[in-house]
């Protein structure tokens, strides 16, 4: 038996254990269940790591990242298929896969650049907004989506100079303070419904109404989530190209460099100013696209949906998974948004739960659950 076949086994059975563990999750109802399956799946990963098989498994996925993507979203179409007609766990899944793509936007800021931002929730809700307003428009409601990106980005440019000018917790307050402003504008804002908030149109793709479950035949009928689904699926695959392209081109040479010492990386002639905004910038257009999506499948908004709390919410999940990471980005945020929703007994204490987890990661692991690699310089180079 070939290595190569060893590797594409070792991908393909543990993408089919990723999905069964994953509809087994959202599945089962019973308390005692959920904190069983955690606890099973906790002792696997650290057998699996005491033992060794951790690296092994890492350097397979590593000789065949291919196989891994197509795997992963195979993985993915057989959780979105068992799960059909039941709205409450696509709901969630959708749910993920936006948080996955703002998050990627924080990504590029904090893992790539080391852009501070506290004001991911202001972002995701300038696009929430955007939907809200452009969507009984004229306007076709795909291009809603871009234009959430845009005005996000556009907004984000009021703290581009603040940004610039401050490191280190001193740009942390600027972006808090931002994300502050924010929701205070909504809730005096009547234009923009206030502390009430705005409804928002559904999303209609084509003549395609995403708002109504998709009937089969007269004793098949899916639920009308399946359609937000499979579009967020669509966006996090663009989004992970888009992550990946800019990750292993000259531009995420250059945010590398910014990000590691701004000092040398000047004194080699590069702009500073001039990749801290592009990250800025892209970052921001990706929590808006996300966000104007989301507004779209809730169906209503208002300001608390993006409180400073919600801003910790992201940020957590890019530290829980590892900044820079794309990979631990998506493991993050189905722990953070799938967990508290199915453990009832933790959800009033969630962001107490929160706090103590980032101390710990913080403490013990402060790369992440799976840290990002170091770059290879040299395409399919191995040391």
């Amino acid at each position: 038996m070939t290595q190569s076949f060893k590797d594409k086994a070792v991908i393909v059975l543990l993408a089919a254990a990723a999905a069964a563990f994953t509809i087994t999750f959202i599945a089962i109802e019973e308390q005692a269940e959920i904190f069983a399956l955690i606890l099973f799946a906790a002792a696997l990963v650290f057998a699996g790591a005491k033992f060794g098989f951790t690296r092994s498994i890492a350097q397979s996925l590593s000789r065949n990242e291919r196989l891994m993507n197509v795997a992963v979203i195979a993985a993915t179409l057989v959780v979105i298929f068992w799960f059909r007609e039941d709205h409450f766990p696509l709901l969630m899944i959708a749910t993920v896969m936006l948080y996955v793509i703002a998050c990627c936007g924080l990504n590029m800021q904090f893992g790539y650049t080391g852009v501070v931002n506290f004001a991911g929730a202001a972002f995701f809700g300038v696009g929430c907004y955007t939907a809200a307003v452009l969507g009984d428009t004229s306007i076709p409601l795909l291009l809603v989506i871009i234009l959430g990106g845009v005005i996000a980005a556009i907004v984000g440019s009021v703290l581009i100079i603040p940004v610039l000018r401050t490191r280190g917790h001193y740009a942390a307050v600027v972006t808090i303070a931002f994300g502050l402003l924010f929701r205070t504008f909504l809730e005096v804002n009547d234009t923009l419904g206030g502390p009430q908030g705005l409804g928002v149109s559904g999303m209609n793709l084509f003549g395609w109404d995403f708002n109504n479950n998709i009937e089969i035949t007269e004793n098949i009928e899916l639920s009308f989530y399946l359609n937000y689904v499979i579009l967020a699926l669509v966006m996090v695959i663009l989004t992970f190209v888009l992550m990946r392209r800019i990750e292993r081109s000259w531009i995420g040479l250059n945010f590398d460099a910014v990000r590691l010492d701004e000092t040398a990386a000047a004194c080699f002639g590069i702009n500073i100013k001039r990749w801290k905004i592009v990250a800025f910038t892209l970052g921001n257009f990706l929590a808006g696209t996300a966000g104007a999506l989301y507004a779209m499948m809730l169906g209503f908004i208002a300001p608390s949906n993006f409180a400073f709390s919600d801003s910790l919410i992201l940020v957590s999940i890019v530290l829980l998974g590892g900044m820079g990471s794309l990979w631990g980005t998506i493991l993050a945020a189905g722990l953070v948004v799938l967990l508290p929703e199915k453990l009832q007994v933790i959800q009033e204490y969630r962001f107490l739960i929160y706090a103590v987890v980032m101390i710990l990661i913080l403490l013990f692991r402060p790369q992440g659950i799976l840290p990002r690699g170091l770059r290879a310089y040299i395409p399919g180079w191995r040391g």
